[in-house]
């Protein structure tokens, strides 16, 4: 793998971003958004007087967690659909790029949009809320690299999705963190799931983050050793993901996908 070529596929995205305002306005828009309206629902819960639970960061801040690895996913799949949108997906393969550097590129692009989301959440939720996840220290730091790693492996499966079904298939790509939301206990206890879920939610590397979270909210010995099961997780669905896409690259080759790509091919 050779650096400049993962640093001009994240550039390209550099520039695009750049020279767009629709572009930069989403990456802290949506986010702020979340950011008021569940800080304020947090809030009101705190005003009942019988309420022993502190609901600010145990609601808005798995909101902000679960944000921050949307976010990942989006860098990565929308840095692949400006390819898509553009007709620029065969050109880039007709020249040397391999495959891990063009994934390289989009992943440090990725890396760029949901660092500049996450300094936006961590400003608002500190001016606004008093919600200050500094005070964490680096204990934030495991629970922000599991999240990371499952929010690649998510991006780099969404665009594996749209690789082998077409540009119209992205919308499959969007409601993935919706859809897998119930089943990691991103607002609940993993107790509170039915039995047959709760098998599903083991499965995921953010529920080890949510629980962990919880923990710190109820001023429990905070888990950190349960982390290495969601760690070791999301980096077996980063290299199955990775190997996802290769095998899908290798299918669209072989058989012409690449070269009939547009926006009109579903299958």
């Amino acid at each position: 793998m050779r650096g400049r070529r993962v640093a001009a596929v994240a550039l390209r995205q550099w520039f695009l971003i750049r020279g767009s305002m629709s572009r930069i306005v989403p990456l802290f828009a949506w986010v702020v958004v979340d950011v008021v309206l569940w800080g304020f629902i947090t809030r009101f819960l705190n005003s009942f007087p019988s309420t022993l639970y502190d609901f600010v960061p145990a609601v808005l801040g798995a909101v902000l967690l679960w944000d921050f690895l949307t976010r990942v996913m989006q860098g990565v799949t929308m840095a692949f659909f400006e390819d898509v949108w553009a007709r620029n997906f065969l050109n880039v393969f007709a020249t040397p790029i391999r495959i891990s550097e063009y994934v390289g590129g989009l992943v440090t692009s990725s890396i760029a949009t949901s660092a500049v989301g996450l300094v936006v959440m961590v400003l608002v939720a500190a001016l606004a809320f008093h919600l200050h996840f500094l005070t964490y220290g680096l204990l934030l730091g495991p629970f922000l690299g599991v999240l990371f790693l499952f929010g690649i492996a998510l991006g780099i499966i969404g665009i594996s999705i749209v690789l082998r079904l077409g540009p119209a298939a992205e919308w499959f790509i969007w409601p993935l963190p919706a859809i897998i939301s119930p089943f990691a206990c991103v607002f609940y206890p993993l107790t509170t799931l039915p039995p047959w879920m709760r098998g599903v939610a083991r499965a995921l590397p953010p529920t080890y983050v949510f629980e962990g979270l919880r923990a710190i909210v109820l001023k429990r010995p905070v888990p950190v050793q349960s982390l290495l099961p969601g760690a070791l997780l999301a980096a077996l669905y980063v290299g199955l993901a990775c190997l996802l896409f290769v095998r899908v690259h290798r299918y669209a080759v072989r058989t012409g996908l690449v070269g009939r790509y547009s926006a009109e091919t579903v299958s």
